[in-house]
């Protein structure tokens, strides 16, 4: 395939951006998409071009970094794929592809496709975690009896990779399908009730403060997940947030 690549090539976070034209030959159908971007940098290095600079790592669609807007959809056309996981089949001979770096408040970019997602993180580590009693008297997790159905929706929830792909969907830029499927692992859960209250009210303030908007409920984060997160999470953190905000424990 012959491709017409239209690129956001952005050299800092304080420097403008904008949208650059390349020319892509020969391209496999069987390629990635990453592939497809490796290919173009090397033509690019060869004419002592800058390349494109762009997240990735296990390309295995584990790791959540290779987040990319492609053709106006977070990770591209296909479904419950991230972005390392979309082949060239899904284009045809000839195609425009416009390829941009999520946009969100909460993501500001770093340098052309790069954002920063640390907001994410920060986020964890306001309360998606639980502590451990270290007193000498610890029961090993998995001689907690869970009922098979919590058992289940945890581990549904646990497959957030944090891609972002929900936040770059929503016309709000809300973190609250990331955010409520980290609160669910851990709320069905016995060993996360401890702190079930505390966590919900820090995690949502900390959300708050990165940036990040309401929930629109217009489900399209359901849609782009690569993970197909369920919405549901998202009626359970509201569930959660509220009883502990009535209660007042933080």
């Amino acid at each position: 395939m012959n491709l017409k690549l239209k690129i956001w090539r952005q050299p800092n976070a304080s420097a403008p951006g904008k949208m650059v034209d390349y020319q892509v030959s020969d391209i496999s159908g069987d390629m990635s998409f990453l592939e497809m971007i490796d290919v173009l940098n090397e033509q690019l290095i060869e004419t002592d071009e800058e390349p494109v600079a762009f997240d990735h790592d296990c390309r295995e669609g584990i790791c959540g970094m290779c987040s990319m807007y492609i053709n106006g959809e977070a990770h591209g056309p296909d479904r419950g794929v991230t972005t390392c996981q979309l082949h060239m089949r899904k284009f045809k001979d000839g195609d425009t592809i416009y390829i941009e770096p999520f946009r969100a408040k909460g993501f500001p970019v770093i340098k052309d496709l790069v954002v920063d997602r640390s907001a994410f993180d920060r986020i964890m580590a306001a309360g998606g975690f639980v502590s451990v009693n270290t007193s000498g008297n610890t029961m090993d997790a998995n001689a907690i009896p869970i009922p098979k159905p919590d058992a289940d929706e945890a581990f549904d929830a646990a497959t957030c990779i944090g891609c972002g792909a929900c936040v770059a969907t929503c016309k709000n830029s809300s973190a609250m399908l990331f955010v409520s499927a980290k609160v669910s692992q851990l709320a069905l859960l016995p060993q996360g009730k401890v702190e079930a209250k505390q966590r919900v009210l820090s995690m949502v303030e900390q959300m708050d403060k990165e940036g990040f908007g309401n929930c629109s409920n217009t489900g399209a984060c359901e849609v782009e997940c690569p993970k197909g997160i369920s919405l549901s999470n998202i009626a359970r953190m509201n569930r959660e947030y509220l009883s502990a905000s009535i209660t007042g424990d933080k």
